[in-house]
């Protein structure tokens, strides 16, 4: 399959233009526009929230005729202020109002808008879509930055707007296209001027209190298609995790590959023994059982990019280490390069050596899956929203690579200005780069499967994986036999239960308690947020599209999570290897483990995307049209809860007590039972919710000449 050649820029379209961003920035587009009216007519449709609308932006006085038949009618002039979408908690209502007034000074990032924002969501899409004539024809860095980059009237405009609501401007980051922002500072009541609010306190999820405004933020119409979101006006942690890294230090007995070892000695469960859980798939065995092996490629020629927070001192060593143990090549000088945007800041919330865990196991699985790939480490300063988004950005502005595996997120509540990320993907998507993000640990994000306070109380999907700018990679159980063949595969959804003191049966009756002893699963759901974006409008049912996480019914069809999915249940995980302090405060000592999560998911499904774009011969950038293309025809595996039969799958596995020595116990654990009640994802015959369009199978081998 080829592609055609970049091109430095493409030519400008004027007055008529069709955009194709997400519903709610589609809806800030438009009312931004309208709340200008401009001497030239200009008509902007929107089609990729799976629905088209119109508006019309006429001289003034033709504006009350053109928009008289649609019910809608133009802003005054003067004085007009349009809303910031998506800069306010959705918890900031009367009936959580505390209260007294909220002191304190704002320290506030205002989010800059390019010069077409309608026209790169446009060209982000059609340079993404096989068959549309602008296809891989991708901009340079410098090409994205003239063409759709913040202009200096807007910055300057911006800028003197909040020094004179009496802010003082500490930053301007505004020098390239992605992530551009004014970093201000001062009163509160500097920022209430300046965004014509009031601030309140407020009971936030968990229960604690927070300032934030009492009404939407606003801007002057003049600006509102220069400000495009801003960070800072309420005191909510804006904190992300990463999606999880499920370690199991198993004892033995366990097994090399799934089905090798039956546990006799333990209790049967559902009439039957159960096989004992892997000790860990080496890569080779999963490039096996995804069809990589059969494809013959490695990545050679790829750059993949990962982004975390924090930056481990022995990552590269840990990754050459772990390749030595396993079979596979080192990485070279040069194939592996790190950065750090911006200086480290750690703080209350962000375990600085979880993520150390994360990293090595983005870069080891990663390595392992495309082992001829350049590999570019990014580290942001922190784990707030802020600090992961300039990473985002640096690895854009940079273009310092082709795929970016990012194994983190959170509740979407958690975020403010979806905008402002869905900028940088898109951005990312007319240079030729697309985003991969683990859809979590913790399913539908049910407040009893991820009570992370401040951040959400209700079920929801996660973010950034909902975006419909990203590949979301949910997680699966996968049976991998001997010589690395595939058997079968299902969602991750584990419910431990140990065994009883007698050893006679387990302590209830199989397949458990659930939530009290939920043990994390893949995640999936359906979107409040964003519209059916259209490469899922022809696979995912419209009953599922439909059906929100609070029971009722959308008019309109909705963004669906996965996309696609791979290996993440810990049962049937990737071994990895890392330096970790040694007992009792003995040093450090290297260490393997058997670690699973969509943590593990998401870089295997980044590596075999590297391995796939071998194949082809070119970038995909934003790889979604071309995964959606291949749904239904062998690429992948349809992935389902019962893919063996009726009865419910099971493994059994001794873990190590923490500070016992050798002392151990056995645990049942469930496959493929991902939640239940509201927050259950079934994986079904098709497209679900738990496992997307399915798991690699001849992904990588369907690119091929």
């Amino acid at each position: 399959m080829a592609a055609p050649a970049e091109r430095p820029e493409p030519p400008a379209r004027c007055l008529f233009f069709a955009g194709t961003r997400g519903s709610r920035g589609a809806d800030r587009s438009i009312t931004s526009w309208l709340a200008r009216a401009t001497p030239i007519g200009v008509m902007v449709m929107t089609s990729f929230a799976g629905s088209t609308r119109a508006a019309v932006l006429a001289v003034p006085a033709l504006a009350a005729a053109v928009l008289g038949g649609t019910g809608l009618t133009p802003r005054p002039a003067a004085a007009a202020r349009v809303a910031v979408t998506g800069s306010r908690p959705y918890w900031a209502t009367p009936a959580r109002a505390l209260p007294g007034a909220p002191a304190g000074r704002a320290r506030l990032r205002v989010y800059l808008t390019g010069r077409d924002p309608a026209g790169l969501a446009r060209y982000a899409l059609a340079v993404s879509t096989p068959g549309d004539p602008d296809y891989g024809r991708f901009l340079s860095p410098a090409g994205a930055e003239r063409r759709f980059g913040p202009g200096a009237a807007q910055v300057r405009a911006v800028r003197s707007w909040l020094a004179a609501a009496g802010l003082r401007i500490t930053a301007v980051r505004a020098a390239r296209a992605a992530g551009a922002y004014i970093a201000a500072a001062g009163p509160l009541a500097a920022a209430g001027r300046a965004f014509g609010v009031t601030f309140r306190s407020y009971r936030g999820p968990g229960g604690r209190a927070y300032r934030a405004p009492a009404a939407a933020p606003t801007v002057p119409a003049r600006l509102a298609r220069s400000v495009l979101g801003v960070s800072g006006l309420d005191t909510a942690p804006h904190l992300v995790q990463p999606a999880g890294r499920p370690v199991r230090n198993q004892a033995r007995p366990c097994a090399t590959y799934f089905g090798q070892k039956i546990a006799y000695g333990r209790p049967a469960a559902g009439g039957r023994h159960q096989p004992w859980a892997v000790c860990g798939y080496r890569p080779s065995q999963i490039r096996g059982a995804y069809g990589v092996t059969a494809s013959g490629m490695t990545g050679a020629g790829q750059s993949v990019a990962i982004v975390d927070a924090y930056r481990s001192p022995t990552l590269l060593a840990d990754a050459d280490r772990y390749a030595a143990v396993t079979g596979d090549p080192p990485l070279r000088p040069g194939q592996f390069r790190q950065y750090q945007a911006g200086p480290p800041r750690r703080g209350p919330g962000c375990p600085v050596a979880h993520w150390y865990g994360e990293q090595t196991l983005d870069v080891e699985a990663l390595h392992g899956m495309a082992p001829g790939a350049t590999i570019s480490y990014v580290a942001a300063a922190s784990c707030g929203n802020d600090d992961l988004l300039d990473a985002l950005a640096l690895v854009v502005n940079r273009r310092l690579a082709r795929i970016v595996s990012d194994s983190w997120g959170g509740p979407a509540d958690g975020f403010d200005g979806y905008a402002v990320y869905d900028t940088v993907f898109e951005l990312g998507a007319v240079e030729g780069i697309g985003f991969s993000f683990s859809t979590g640990d913790h399913g539908y994000n049910a407040p009893a499967e991820y009570p992370v306070p401040g951040q959400s109380d209700r079920i929801q999907v996660s973010f950034p994986p909902s975006s419909p700018w990203v590949t979301a990679v949910g997680g699966t159980s996968l049976a991998i036999g001997r010589h690395q063949r595939y058997l079968f595969e299902t969602s991750w959804g584990s419910v431990l239960d140990a065994i009883r003191p007698d050893g006679r049966g387990w302590r209830y009756p199989p397949p458990g308690r659930y939530p009290q002893d939920y043990n994390g699963s893949g995640g999936g759901g359906v979107s409040t947020v964003f519209r059916q974006p259209g490469y899922q409008r022809r696979v995912v049912p419209r009953r599922l599209a439909t059906a929100l996480p609070d029971g009722s019914a959308s008019k309109t069809p909705m963004r669906v999570v996965p996309d696609v999915s791979a290996v993440a249940d810990p049962s049937t995980g990737m071994v990895v290897g890392e330096t970790v302090p040694g007992p009792r405060g003995s040093g450090t000592r290297y260490s393997l483990s058997e670690v699973g999560g969509t943590s593990l998911a998401c870089p295997v499904f980044a590596g075999i995307e590297a391995d796939a774009q071998q194949a082809a011969g070119h970038p995909f950038g934003f790889a979604n049209p071309v995964i959606y293309a291949r749904y239904g025809t062998g690429a992948f595996h349809d992935v389902t809860d019962r893919p063996l039969g009726p009865h419910q799958l099971y493994a059994v596995f001794d873990v190590s007590l923490p500070g016992t020595g050798r002392r151990t116990v056995t645990l049942l654990t469930t496959l493929g039972r991902n939640g239940t009640g509201p927050a259950a994802l079934r994986a079904v015959r098709g497209y679900d919710d738990a496992t997307g369009v399915g798991s690699p199978a001849r992904y990588v081998e369907s690119f091929a000449p």
